[in-house]
């Protein structure tokens, strides 16, 4: 069943890949045909394909062609009073931050469009989704002085989506941000704090903040998922995955991933939602995770608001000040620290207590699919209770 749904999204992806195509530069400045050498597998591509850090065999077709799947390239917000009328309370957004300012991304449109090249209080940003590894990362656009822009290859690296950016055409990974074929190989876009809320706390927490709209240029059946049932059951076959996944957890076990200083841990869901916190070390940085109910899968159901609950979590260092902080679930969605009494809410804040007003400074952290985490990076340790 997984299989027809994703053939039939990929048909209607593939779609649009005239009006995407026709809209997207054929050419990066500066690579005349003599500057690039082109490989004859991949034609129509001017990407300096003598460059690469990956075998270039890696890289599957996902289905549509370059593009098939549209960024939002000129991506319009709107108020939270409009975003009411098309987002239910308990629908998933991606939240990203950036100095006073806070947008909400939400899945049932980035399921359809993958990429949004933005920009946020001045910064160039890149809100990135894989729904077939649940790869939700945020990037910064610039390298070396210079705003990049984002498209979908229609190629896959284990699962993952391969994008390319338009000033080069270099291909870049998005579960890590790495270009791997191209002019730019070797190069990594920063990776920025994001952060999975539901629409009714991302209005509770950032009452002035915008959302993306559906007005993105594009007709799509916005609120559907085309991946019904891609996330039904967690043993399941990860699409386009080549080779046995690790199985110390299931396939789709959604995890959080942790990140600092080149060590990765992993937290899974199935523990989260017995215990609601989870605290230990990712290399020498701790962490606390804290976990909350009230957020839909966008990959269940074929409308997503008939999806499951399937909650959401982050990961933050846990010192309050200079002190370090144990904490415990109290009420439903909320925390509290033993030390002082003071109550948190999802996002790291304290909303109540001695400490009030202060915020757990965030760690980079990603809600994954195990096996994606697996084969990036394989070395990455599971937290035990």
């Amino acid at each position: 069943m997984v299989s027809r749904v994703l053939t039939t999204f990929l048909l209607i992806a593939a779609a649009a890949t005239f009006t995407a195509c026709r809209d997207a530069p054929v050419r990066a400045p500066g690579n005349s045909p003599a500057a690039v050498r082109a490989d004859a597998r991949y034609p129509g591509w001017r990407t300096d394909f003598a460059h690469h850090s990956v075998a270039l065999n890696q890289f599957q077709d996902g289905g549509p062609p370059r593009d098939g799947i549209p960024p939002i390239d000129h991506p319009r917000v709107v108020t939270q009073r409009q975003g009411d009328r098309f987002l239910d309370d308990r629908e998933p957004v991606m939240v990203v931050e950036q100095g006073a300012a806070a947008r909400a991304y939400p899945l049932q449109i980035l399921v359809w469009h993958e990429i949004v090249n933005d920009r946020l209080a001045g910064r160039p940003i890149a809100v990135t989704y894989c729904p077939l590894c649940n790869s939700g990362v945020v990037l910064d656009r610039r390298v070396d002085g210079r705003d990049l822009t984002f498209g979908t290859t229609g190629k896959l690296r284990r699962s993952d989506l391969v994008m390319w950016d338009r000033q080069t055409q270099s291909w870049w990974q998005q579960f890590s941000g790495d270009a791997l074929v191209g002019t730019l190989t070797g190069r990594r876009l920063r990776m920025l704090g994001s952060q999975t809320l539901s629409w009714r706390d991302f209005k509770h927490i950032y009452p002035r903040g915008t959302v993306l709209s559906r007005d993105t240029g594009f007709v799509r059946d916005y609120g559907r998922n085309p991946y019904e049932g891609y996330d039904a059951d967690p043993s399941g076959k990860p699409f386009a995955l080549e080779g046995a996944p690790d199985r110390r957890l299931p396939p789709k076990e959604r995890v959080v991933l942790i990140r600092s200083a080149g060590a990765a841990t992993v937290v899974p869901f199935s523990r989260l939602q017995r215990h609601r916190v989870a605290a230990g070390r990712v290399g020498s940085q701790p962490y606390v995770v804290l976990f909350k109910r009230g957020v839909l899968s966008a990959l269940d159901a074929g409308v997503i608001t008939d999806s499951r609950d399937i909650g959401t979590a982050a990961a933050f260092d846990p010192h309050g000040g200079t002190r370090p902080l144990t904490f415990a679930p109290a009420a439903a969605g909320v925390f509290v620290d033993q030390q002082t009494r003071s109550t948190w809410d999802i996002t790291g804040r304290a909303t109540r207590g001695p400490l009030a007003g202060q915020r757990l400074r965030p760690l980079t952290h990603d809600e994954q699919f195990w096996f994606a985490v697996a084969a990036f990076l394989p070395d990455a340790t599971i937290a035990r209770p």
